[in-house]
């Protein structure tokens, strides 16, 4: 199985005034294609900080982060943004929809800067909304939907233009026990059936078994399960 995402020797260091805040220290993890792997570790400990490197969100301080092969930490504004939007899925843990738009066009959003026809674009929104089991909810805001429906359009909005990568920062934080089982069932699901490549951060030691793998961060440092 081919690596998607190498980490390597990456140092995450902030500056405040003249005071440096380290927050990642040498870290160092390969991804395999199709792994679904699970980030553990205290409030503070990186985790966010390592998504947002990955994701091209951020820039490290030192090392070399290579996705599918393209080193991010190169990449100007403007290719980051044109590479994350082709290439990385984001599910938030506040599920981050446009309270405006219903469930159909808040999933179409990522596709209004691609070069798809009107009819391609329905297609794909309406395919994905099946996959997350609310083909029948398409027309109804998110003020209209559970907690739960709402993540599961916000990963209907991930997965719509096909990425490489699904990032997901405390998916099921948010959630009832239940709607929580339910959103980790589609993401093993998505994982097994349509091959996404997942890495998540969760608090939660029962979220992190529905992943293959398990790595902590501690005071950011990466420790092995």
């Amino acid at each position: 199985m081919s690596t998607l995402v190498e980490v390597k020797n990456v140092t995450k260091v902030y500056k405040r005034d003249t005071m440096e805040i380290p927050v990642l220290q040498n870290i160092s993890l390969d991804v395999p294609e199709g792994e679904f792997l699970a980030l553990m570790g205290p409030s503070g400990s990186g985790k966010t900080t390592l998504l947002n490197l990955i994701s091209g969100i951020d820039q490290p301080t030192s090392g070399s982060i290579l996705v599918g092969g393209t080193d991010i930490a190169k990449l100007n504004e403007s290719a980051l943004a044109k590479w994350r939007s082709n290439h990385i899925g984001f599910v938030f843990q506040f599920y981050n929809l446009m309270p405006v738009l219903t469930a159909f066009e808040n999933v179409e959003l990522p596709l209004l800067l691609t070069n798809l026809s009107k009819k391609e674009k329905k297609q794909r929104v309406e395919a994905v909304l099946s996959v997350v089991g609310l083909a029948d909810r398409m027309d109804h805001y998110p003020k209209q939907l559970s907690g739960g429906q709402q993540q599961r359009v916000a990963i209907a909005r991930a997965i719509v233009s096909d990425p490489t990568l699904i990032i997901g920062d405390e998916p099921t934080g948010d959630l009832d026990r239940k709607s929580a089982e339910e959103i980790l069932v589609l993401l093993s699901r998505l994982n097994s059936e349509f091959k996404k490549t997942i890495i998540m951060v969760t608090h939660d030691p029962h979220a992190a078994e529905s992943a293959h793998t398990i790595q902590h961060l501690d005071k950011g440092e990466l420790k092995s399960n």
